[in-house]
């Protein structure tokens, strides 16, 4: 695998969310509570709205558009439940925050 540099911990605090692209794919990293940093992909699977442009509030991220909600610990759909948002692998080297894109592709869901 070969991860790529996106950001530092200090650039991604507990409880927050931002977007990136990393190697021609929409990452958005979110640092969940507990300090947790996960990648998943940056649109929502719904209509490609930029999940940067919703909320997330620790536990949940939320797209703006439909109000679709994902699990920040796994990706999963929680409303509604039968969706996911595709998960890139995290690593962390020091304080820089890595990600690698082989393999992974976005996932979409019914309308």
């Amino acid at each position: 695998m070969s991860f790529t540099k996106v950001c530092t911990v200090d650039d991604l605090w507990e409880g927050e969310m931002e977007s990136f692209t990393v190697n021609g794919h929409d990452i958005l990293l979110v640092c969940a509570e507990g300090g947790d940093v996960k990648a998943f992909q940056g649109i929502c699977p719904h209509q490609d709205i930029p999940l940067s442009e919703g909320k997330f509030d620790g536990q949940k991220i939320i797209c703006r558009a439909h109000l679709w909600q994902f699990d920040a610990c796994n990706g999963k759909g929680i409303n509604p439940d039968d969706c996911a948002l595709a998960e890139y692998p995290v690593k962390l080297n020091g304080d820089d925050i890595l990600v690698e894109t082989e393999g992974v592709a976005p996932l979409f869901a019914h309308s």
